[in-house]
């Protein structure tokens, strides 16, 4: 399903958001900003990207943001379990018209379900430390979505400052697979650097190549190149209409391959994004 048609219902099918653009919720320009910046999804920050003294201005700010329509859904991340705000944030994320709310640092299956209950919303977890990725295949029957969150983790594991994405790949992997065993969608973390446009690029074809959905982003401009990454280049558009017209059931060959009905079903999803 396109994001544009399924924005009625501000519930989008999330296989088919690719931009997760995150913003402080204190900052009333980059929410301005965020609303005609294009992404597939705005998430409003309460907690790592808002200082302590701004976190009641912020959590006011983003319920007063979401009170608005916005042309995509827009979530808002609460600060986690155990932090002065936590519960304050439930409050004002239940009365809120947002359309999701993201939990940070999930570890457990229920903490999940107890935050999903109390807002009355989708909620998408942010799996960020070891005991979050070990908890994963649990945690993801509870959520609409996992997200990664790559800083915290390499932080969690008391990586070396700098370290690349190697230490890490194989829980990457760990939460696509937790998302697919449980039917749901799993979003990349992000990039840090803001001056370096080809590394982005890599680094979002990479999480499209791993399995990923989309990516989180930090700001407006790296919309269009995470947009590029993750949607099938013309070729891939062109073969996957061709394995689709030319499957009559069964295994069968398609030029120098032979194909099944999952390899079609495959194809169809590289032509439902393409055409989104």
């Amino acid at each position: 399903m396109a994001i544009a048609e399924a924005k009625s219902d501000k519930h989008p099918d999330l296989f088919a958001v690719r931009s997760l653009l995150f913003l402080p919720a204190s900052n009333p320009r980059a929410v301005a900003k965020a609303r005609e910046a294009g992404a597939d999804l705005v998430v409003l920050d309460l907690e790592d990207a808002v200082k302590p003294d701004d976190k009641k201005t912020a959590r006011k700010a983003a319920v007063e943001a979401v009170a608005d329509d916005w042309p995509m859904p827009v979530a808002i991340r609460i600060n986690g379990v155990g932090t002065t705000w936590h519960s304050l944030d439930l409050d004002a994320a239940a009365r809120s018209k947002a359309d999701y709310v993201v939990v940070p640092r999930a570890i457990s299956e229920h903490l999940v379900r107890d935050v999903a209950r109390t807002v009355g919303k989708p909620v998408l977890a942010m799996i960020e430390t070891a005991a979050g990725v070990i908890a994963a295949p649990t945690i993801a029957h509870s959520c609409a979505g996992l997200i990664t969150g790559t800083n915290d983790l390499r932080a969690d594991l008391r990586l070396p400052l700098g370290a690349t994405r190697q230490p890490i790949s194989a829980a990457l992997q760990l939460i696509v697979l937790a998302a697919r065993a449980a039917g749901i969608a799993a979003f990349d973390g992000v990039f840090n650097d803001l001056e370096d446009s080809g590394g982005f690029l890599a680094e979002a074809e990479e999480g499209r190549g791993l399995g990923f959905d989309g990516k989180s982003l930090i700001h407006p401009n790296q919309i269009g190149p995470c947009h590029q990454a993750f949607a099938p280049d013309s070729a891939e558009v062109e073969r996957a209409r061709a394995l689709v017209e030319a499957f009559h059931g069964g295994a069968e060959r398609f030029g120098s391959e032979m194909i099944e009905r999952m390899h079609v079903e495959a194809a169809q999803r590289v032509l439902e994004r393409a055409a989104g």
